[in-house]
């Protein structure tokens, strides 16, 4: 039975190999943060984004689409790795929508290779903000849960990014976004 959840809930994960799967409506930029037990991002090496979209047990899509899907594996991830989240955020200069409050709700699943969803999210009540923290995977006790987050944030990736700890999440965001725009790499929507 699938698990509806709501902004703060959370939600028992049956399995460790999952998919995310992410419809927006719109083209948005799908990327996760590996954190540490507090919840902090150590480095760029622990954040898969479109410019370098593979961690251990982490994988994701390289350019902006409405539809994503994310590949993880929570038993690859690396060593002091206690947090999964995945982060959308609105192309600049594409062209597009600047705020998600112009777009329809993302909605987003935590499915099993099967393709059974397990718990679903959809990130209402968003403005001005262009960034979000959608959902995050967390380690408690040696189980795994999956929590709605639906964090906006309207200083874009970049204060998503800072708000994790990120040193230089200012000239990263940048680079994402440059490599989005780009279109440096393939779609694998």
């Amino acid at each position: 039975m699938t698990a509806e959840l709501v902004r703060g809930q959370n939600h028992t994960l049956p399995q460790t190999r999952l998919e995310i799967r992410v419809s927006a409506g719109t083209p948005v930029v799908a990327g996760a943060t590996l954190g540490d037990e507090r919840g902090t991002v150590r480095g760029v090496e622990w954040i898969a984004h479109p410019g370098s979209p593979q961690l251990p047990g982490l994988e994701v899509s390289q350019q902006a689409a409405a539809d994503h899907r994310l590949a993880v594996d929570l038993e690859a991830l690396p060593a002091g790795a206690h947090r999964v989240t995945v982060l959308l955020a609105l192309p600049v200069g594409a062209g597009g929508p600047a705020r998600f409050g112009a777009v329809p709700a993302p909605f987003v699943a935590v499915t099993g290779l099967d393709g059974a969803e397990i718990a679903t999210f959809t990130l209402t009540g968003l403005d001005a903000e262009s960034a979000v923290s959608a959902l995050e995977l967390y380690r408690r006790q040696d189980a795994w849960k999956v929590r709605a987050v639906g964090q906006g944030y309207a200083g874009g990736l970049a204060e998503m990014l800072a708000d994790q700890g990120v040193a230089e999440a200012t000239g990263l965001a940048g680079s994402i976004q440059e490599a989005v725009t780009r279109g440096l790499a393939r779609s694998v929507a």
